[in-house]
């Protein structure tokens, strides 16, 4: 049974509803937190999927834009052969851009164990990758809830494979963060009792801050605040993406320095102008907000 949204809210109102490998300090301070400006490369997912950009490109486009670290979307990457990653991790550090993290499509919610494990085994082998680019951060999805099965089948499916996963990651120094995107991690209340099942340090959100599936624009932000304790990565856009509502942005940024994130705020943006000019406008919102609430 889905938990009702007050008795969820009240218990996610405390960091001891979740395990000491997932809490932050009870001391975290607004001037605690440290918020750097980012970019996903699927900001330029346009370009990139004509083949008009590559991800060689895309870390000049951020060097141009002056961000502080890209987030490399990995359907972009020709390959995964060690001497191609290797040669994308020299580019970065000769830019003076480092990653973020990377991203990958999973299917953590699956019925059969043998297809959990297969999942298992495709993020190790991602997890390698990733230190390959010499990225911390990886981001993962849970998947979409099977035909029949109850929320909370759901839930113990995916703690367990992300449970396996990072068991293998954190051995890399590498943190898997889940990201809320629809089925399975369309709510805070599932995505925070999955890393209370994980119970990892190497477990966190990559929190999108316009992808709850939520009734209202205040449940939008009161799933944000939940999450952002345990926050590994920001996904940011100025849009909700079921409502296209604008986001209030400086609200957001008070959530997160509030809760003394410490990461990338990295603009996903999916707009409907030209990325080439929208991208821009996205990350000097970001970069004012950043320097604005950020303690460097």
């Amino acid at each position: 049974m889905t938990m009702h949204r007050r008795e969820f809210l009240k218990a996610a109102g405390t960091a001891a509803a979740l395990p000491v490998a997932l809490a932050r300090a009870e001391s975290s301070s607004p001037t605690s937190a440290r918020l750097f400006v980012g970019c996903c490369a699927l900001s330029y997912g346009k370009y990139l999927d004509a083949g008009s950009m590559t991800l060689e490109g895309f870390f000049g486009k951020a060097v141009e834009l002056g961000v502080h670290g890209v987030d490399v979307t990995t359907y972009w990457l020709k390959s995964t052969d060690p001497g191609y990653l290797t040669s994308l991790r020299h580019l970065a550090f000769k830019s003076g851009i480092p990653f973020s993290g990377a991203a990958i499509r999973t299917e953590m919610c699956q019925q059969d164990a043998a297809k959990r494990a297969e999942e298992v085994r495709k993020i190790q082998g991602w997890v390698d990758a990733t230190e390959l680019l010499g990225a911390s951060h990886l981001r993962v999805f849970g998947g979409n809830l099977p035909r029949g099965a109850s929320e909370q089948q759901g839930i113990e499916w995916v703690a367990e494979t992300m449970k396996s996963a990072c068991e293998y990651s954190g051995k890399r120094g590498i943190t898997l963060g889940i990201e809320d995107h629809g089925g399975i991690t369309a709510h805070a209340s599932t995505i925070l009792e999955i890393l209370r099942r994980v119970d990892s340090p190497y477990a966190g959100v990559n929190l999108d801050i316009s992808n709850f599936n939520a009734k209202s624009d205040e449940e939008q932000y009161s799933d944000i605040e939940a999450c952002v304790p345990y926050a590994t990565h920001a996904h940011i856009r100025d849009i909700f993406s079921e409502t296209e509502r604008p986001i209030d942005l400086d609200r957001v940024w008070k959530l997160f320095a509030k809760g003394g994130y410490k990461g990338y705020m990295s603009a996903e943006y999916e707009g409907k102008e030209d990325p080439m000019t929208g991208v821009p406008k996205l990350i000097e919102k970001i970069k004012t907000l950043c320097s604005k609430y950020s303690s460097v």
